[in-house]
């Protein structure tokens, strides 16, 4: 089975990935690192070309991970928004939106802005409009995951409970 863990960046899809994947003896894949390694370049190096050059790669790569057989794959935040994403994979394993309120991402990426280069020029008041905008546009991509689940106090055990129980109501 492959777990797409969906959601705003600092929502935790990492942190929370990694431990369930440990949970389930599961591969756990970082959709992002893995771009990195395959592409030999930084994120934001493939965004200076352009970002329809990213979502190409992205996609691409995204694709490519329905080769492993039990993988916990944390996607980047704008992953399921663009060339059918979520549609694909909606259709080739279970995906989890990992939903944070605009305040908690703040807290969050306020604090860790020196490793996130797209904020890294942001002042506090900007950061929060930018989440905010940004967020209303994703969530609408966001919410087609199957399950959903509130990010700020995540317990990687109720995660995978919620996966597989819902998964076996559905057979």
């Amino acid at each position: 089975m492959l777990i797409f863990l969906t959601g705003f960046m600092g929502a935790g899809k990492t942190t929370a990935g990694k431990k369930v994947a440990a949970l389930l003896n599961y591969t756990f894949i970082d959709l992002d690192a893995l771009i990195e390694k395959q592409t030999g370049k930084t994120i934001p190096e493939l965004f200076s070309i352009s970002e329809s050059h990213f979502r190409d790669i992205e996609s691409k790569i995204l694709v490519k991970t329905a080769e492993a057989k039990n993988a916990v794959i944390a996607t980047g935040g704008g992953t399921p928004c663009f060339k059918d994403n979520m549609k694909w994979m909606n259709e080739h394993g279970v995906t989890v939106y990992i939903k944070l309120a605009a305040g908690s991402l703040f807290h969050r990426l306020a604090t860790s802005k020196k490793d996130r280069p797209l904020l890294q020029k942001k002042g506090d008041v900007a950061l929060m409009e930018y989440i905010m905008e940004t967020l209303r546009y994703r969530e609408v991509y966001y919410s087609q995951s199957k399950y959903t689940i509130k990010g700020e106090d995540l317990k990687p055990d109720a995660l995978v409970k919620l996966i597989f129980e819902g998964e076996a109501q559905l057979k």
